[in-house]
């Protein structure tokens, strides 16, 4: 993939996560995400919100695929396996059916060995809403960030 949408050089909530947006097409996605020491809870282990915020960026790409906005409706996340710092997760979402303004998503986030982190059903409902003017962010200069920057990353 060479460029991102519009869509995700706006998400500045997946930046700051440093989200990396692999695979992008109709109906389906694949988001990847390093755990940092930031992103742990109480426990040590990767805090659940991070996790449903990697599944839900992922549920994003998915299904929004034309010029309408698509927002989820819902989602219910069930956690199956912890990860720490240092662990590499992605979320992979497809599409299951799409109806009128509804969609139904499967989400799975594994860690970097393949295993199952956790799983996600997402329900899309299509808005009259726009997408945004191009009119897109401006971010603090970060010379360091910016040369790690790929051109898949979410853009601050």
């Amino acid at each position: 993939m060479s460029a991102l949408r519009p869509m995700m050089q706006r998400d500045q909530a997946s930046a700051m996560l440093g989200m990396v947006v692999e695979h992008d097409a109709p109906g389906e996605s694949r988001v990847s995400m390093t755990v940092r020491d930031d992103m742990l809870n109480g426990f040590a282990i990767t805090h659940g919100g991070l996790v449903f915020t990697l599944a839900d960026t992922a549920f994003a790409i998915a299904c929004n695929e034309d010029e309408r906005v698509t927002v989820a409706g819902g989602a219910d996340i069930t956690f199956l396996k912890s990860t720490t710092a240092g662990q590499t997760l992605t979320a992979t979402a497809a599409r299951r059916a799409r109806s009128g303004r509804t969609g139904l998503y499967d989400i799975r986030v594994t860690d970097e060995t393949g295993d199952l982190v956790a799983e996600v059903r997402g329900r899309s409902i299509t808005t009259d809403r726009r997408p945004p003017a191009d009119s897109l962010p401006t971010a603090t200069p970060d010379p360091e960030r910016d040369a790690a920057l790929s051109t898949t990353e979410v853009s601050r």
